[in-house]
């Protein structure tokens, strides 16, 4: 892949499925926003996909 198509797909990811998440919004207003965060990295199958491709993003930066 290539960082434009990596990038492409980040978006993608982020656009479909975190921007309306209903959990992430729902652990903001009962928890705060580092929680919501905090499971977005740790809980989220769509976050480890994120971290993912950054670390792809990544390898091809150097």
């Amino acid at each position: 892949m290539n960082k434009i198509d990596l990038i492409q797909d980040i978006d993608e990811l982020l656009d479909r499925y975190c921007e309306d998440c209903f959990l992430k919004r729902q652990l903001r207003e009962e928890k705060g926003k580092t929680a919501a965060h905090s499971f977005c990295i740790r809980g989220c199958t769509v976050g480890e996909q994120l971290q993912f491709l950054g670390a792809e993003l990544n390898k091809l930066g150097h």
